[in-house]
């Protein structure tokens, strides 16, 4: 089999989308790591300069990054954990259960993804000043433990890769249904739920409009709540704030290269069962 081979031209598009790709996390580093003054210069600095540790640090203490971290990894790993699971099992069902209304359920669970997320603020925040979790993580996470998005993900995978006649044969073969889900819908359905994994832990790590109504920057902040604090003052101080935005960064980035070949592979190999 005859492997194919990219050509220089390949090499340099790559390089060049990968340079911009790039290029906004570097000049954060080089802005974090000069004075505000130096910034408002004409021209901006290229390169690194020696005020890093003094801006992380001081971004570190004023937003309290330490437990903002925390918090949002609380947060962010609930919800994917919950984001995968339960739009997995929907997904399953709406893949491969036969029951009434099944069609017009999924239907209005798409219909969901057409409504701005900006019109169930009020109710929402109702809700949870009723319950007395104004200011808590729970507040941010319950509402997001599933989405549409998620369970038309998995459905339509799941319909592509789990043929009828093996839960068929399960079934046959006296497996109920926890068991067919556990042996035979989550390994067929592995690779995708790594993809909604890690693209619901961005999501939610990158929230910000519902965390800033919710919570606090002096309860219980997430990374983007805190960050709204930096800088304060009448002239605001640009290279404390991008030292916070790369605070906030490192985590995903590191995210990325532990599980960056895991979730290649997962991609692949959904790719290669389609």
């Amino acid at each position: 089999m005859n492997s194919l081979r990219a050509s220089r031209l390949t090499y340099l598009v790559l390089g060049l989308f990968t340079a911009v790709s790039l290029f906004p996390l570097v000049w954060t580093a080089v802005a974090a790591s000069r004075t505000s003054t130096r910034l408002a210069q004409t021209p901006p600095p290229f390169w690194f300069g020696g005020n890093l540790g003094r801006n992380l640090t001081v971004a570190w203490n004023d937003a309290n990054m330490g437990t903002a971290l925390l918090n949002t990894v609380v947060v962010a790993g609930t919800v994917a954990a919950g984001t995968v699971l339960f739009s997995t099992l929907a997904g399953f069902a709406f893949a491969r259960l036969r029951f009434r209304g099944r069609r017009l359920l999924l239907m209005l669970v798409v219909a969901t993804m057409l409504i701005p997320p900006q019109l169930s603020v009020v109710p929402l925040y109702m809700l949870i000043a009723k319950l007395s979790w104004t200011d808590q993580l729970q507040s941010v996470i319950l509402p997001s433990l599933v989405s549409a998005f998620g369970v038309f993900f998995m459905r339509q995978y799941l319909t592509q890769v789990l043929p009828a006649e093996l839960v068929e044969a399960a079934r046959v073969d006296g497996a109920s249904s926890l068991r067919i889900v556990w042996h035979v819908v989550f390994p067929a359905a592995r690779p995708a739920m790594a993809v909604l994994g890690m693209l619901t832990f961005v999501m939610a790590w990158n929230d910000f409009f519902w965390p800033i109504v919710a919570l606090t920057q002096n309860g219980s902040p997430t990374v983007q709540v805190a960050l709204t604090g930096l800088g304060r003052g009448y002239i605001p101080d640009q290279s404390v704030i991008m030292a916070g935005a790369l605070l906030g960064t490192l985590p995903l980035l590191l995210v990325f290269v532990v599980f960056g070949r895991q979730i290649v592979g997962g991609i692949m190999q959904g790719a290669i069962k389609g």
